[in-house]
């Protein structure tokens, strides 16, 4: 009887126990909601130019990106490095990509640089992530898509402060397979899943299954009211260029006419949207690259196709991100999150797959051109150096050059605290994202690696409208990757734009009225020209910039690696093709001698 009573006691205690508990969770969740950090989604575009989200001007339909702009601010002088790997490297860390170990893509560097201090190609040890610092004050961690930065155990997300991860860690690959885009490429690109090899599945298609896996690694989470740092790094719109069929005929009316029609209305939208100053001209496209008149009616379709593409993966793209937009409304964890959106550089202008030893590897691959299927799984689509071009608009250049069109990409931020329906014009730089999402999470003093203070400066005070510039007008501010270069000062810059599109010389230009970069001001200016090339050497020395020389061309460099791997990749068959022949003439020679 005795037990039976105090069984009897216990359980009603454990009922009453339970009660309480369940009145007092709920105050003690918003009392964490409303004290915790703001959450950061931290969106990367690959390749987008300035104007091609649709709240900048483009033709893309993306409404999900568009009403995060509307309830933001909207930065339209923001710049980052010509290329994706260094570009990551200083988003990722605050530090100029020479400090981070990743000053060029592996693939354009010299062998003999290779080995030179800050050359290596993977992201060092003398810098921290964001992620990792973030990880220091209670953030959990998580990262799905292009890596780009190293897989060396080291160098791979889980051990740079990154909780979950799912990622690709080379320059792009297929969209719906595991397979390589480059010769130079693994047969099979290195996929990870939390720090181990992974494969993909059978229905992957890549904007899709980033945003799977990231609402995954919400879902799955232990401590559901910690902050997070959310980091989406899309595979769109690098090429190849695909998507579902349904995205591409969306577009095919819009780029009937080619490229001009493009370049001139995103340049007369540029000057709607306060882009441009409107006495600003439109340069001209570079006079080696190809005339629309001048295509024949067939590649005038499939130039139109490819663009429709590229327009369809963006509009894909937007409509994931709004599956995860929904996701976090959902989840309840919408409004106390901040959403930066930006690109890693400007548009793509190879035209890869026009190389004949690239047609071949290609053919060895299992990808096709044909123009019914562009876009679906097995094509391989690019929009090559025009469309880039206008695409750049109202820029000169596009990607891999230091040319505006290379290096001044979209800035969105965007939810808690951030001021809405707001543009903000002032200079600034990749280097700039991560101390301002430390800012934003509340972290004052940062950690200090190896590499000394971070290279960038915080945004939050220009998002607050306490400050109207990050950088003075008297300061200036480099920029270097594959010999291509630039130096910002006030309105002024100088620019070095390598081959093959460009020389090498140096030009400066007035972007305050010069946006196009159009007028060389060199000879006019001699006093500021030289004093800007004072500050670059100074620049060069401080961060230990290697000069790549006047004959130094990125493009050889890789045609030469991707000669040699196709050169060994087909080793065996002239092997096996020897031994035939061999086989063959000693038979030959045998059966004479028994005759």
């Amino acid at each position: 009887m005795f037990n039976r009573i105090l069984n009897m006691k216990n359980h009603l205690v454990h009922i009453a126990t339970l009660i309480l508990l369940s009145l007092a969770i709920p105050t003690v969740i918003q009392s964490q909601s409303a004290d915790q950090p703001p959450n950061i989604v931290l969106i990367l575009v690959d390749d987008a130019a300035l104007m091609d989200f649709g709240c900048y001007g483009g033709e893309a339909q993306t409404p999900n990106i568009d009403a995060l702009a509307n309830r933001g601010t909207v930065f339209t002088n923001y710049h980052t490095s010509p290329m994706c790997a260094p570009s990551r490297s200083m988003l990722l860390t605050g530090y100029d990509s020479h400090l981070t170990g990743i000053p060029n893509l592996p693939i354009f560097t010299p062998p003999e640089y290779a080995s030179r201090p800050g050359y290596q190609g993977t992201l060092n040890q003398e810098v921290y992530t964001v992620a990792e610092h973030l990880k220091d004050y209670g953030y959990q961690n998580y990262v799905t898509g292009k890596w780009h930065l190293g897989h060396e155990d080291t160098n791979l997300p889980t051990k740079r402060g990154f909780d979950r991860s799912y990622i690709l860690d080379a320059s792009g690959a297929d969209n719906y397979e595991q397979r390589p885009y480059l010769p130079t490429q693994s047969a099979k690109p290195p996929w990870y899943k939390d720090g181990e090899p992974t494969d993909l599945p059978d229905d992957f298609y890549s904007s899709k299954n980033l945003v799977d896996e990231m609402i995954q690694f919400i879902k799955e989470e232990e401590h559901p009211n910690k902050p997070f740092f959310s980091f989406l790094s899309f595979q769109a719109i690098h090429i190849p260029i695909q998507v579902p069929k349904a995205y591409t005929e969306k577009y095919l009316d819009v780029y009937k006419n080619g490229w001009d029609p493009i370049r001139q209305q995103r340049f007369a939208k540029a000057k709607e949207l306060g882009l441009i100053p409107n006495e600003a001209q439109l340069g001209p496209m570079l006079p080696v690259l190809r005339k629309w008149d001048n295509l024949s009616e067939e590649d005038q379709k499939y130039m139109t196709k490819k663009m429709a593409v590229n327009a369809g993966m963006l509009d894909a793209m937007d409509e994931h991100i709004g599956r995860y937009i929904d996701f976090l409304k959902a989840q309840g964890k919408y409004e106390n999150t901040i959403f930066i959106i930006t690109s890693d550089n400007g548009p793509e202008a190879s035209s890869a797959g026009d190389v004949t030893s690239m047609k071949f590897w290609l053919k060895s691959q299992g990808y096709h051109q044909d123009y019914d299927r562009l876009g679906e799984k097995g094509s391989y689509g690019y929009i090559g150096p025009e469309f880039a071009s206008a695409a750049a608009s109202p820029s000169a250049f596009f990607k891999f050059y230091a040319g505006e069109g290379g290096l001044r990409v979209p800035l969105i931020f965007s939810g808690k605290g951030i001021p809405k329906e707001t543009s903000q014009h002032a200079f600034s730089l990749v280097t700039d994202i991560t101390p301002t999402i430390l800012s934003l999470a509340g972290i004052a003093a940062p950690k200090v690696p190896t590499a000394g203070p971070m290279t960038g400066r915080s945004l939050h005070k220009l998002l607050l409208g306490e400050q109207q510039e990050v950088y003075a007008p008297h300061e200036p501010v480099g920029m270097e990757a594959a010999g291509h270069g630039a130096l910002y000062k006030g309105d002024f810059k100088l620019v070095r734009n390598g081959r093959p599109y460009g020389d090498g010389l140096w030009r400066l230009h007035n972007l305050k009225n010069d946006p196009g970069e159009i007028v060389d001001l060199s000879q006019d200016e001699p006093q500021i020209f030289a004093e800007l090339i004072k500050d670059y050497d100074a620049y060069t020395k401080k961060y230990g910039v290697l000069e790549m020389g006047i004959n130094y061309e990125p493009f050889n460099e890789i045609q030469d690696k991707m000669v040699k791997k196709i050169g060994k990749s087909l080793r065996p068959w002239f092997v096996l093709i020897g031994v035939v022949l061999v086989l063959v003439f000693g038979y030959r020679t045998y059966r004479r001698k028994v005759a």
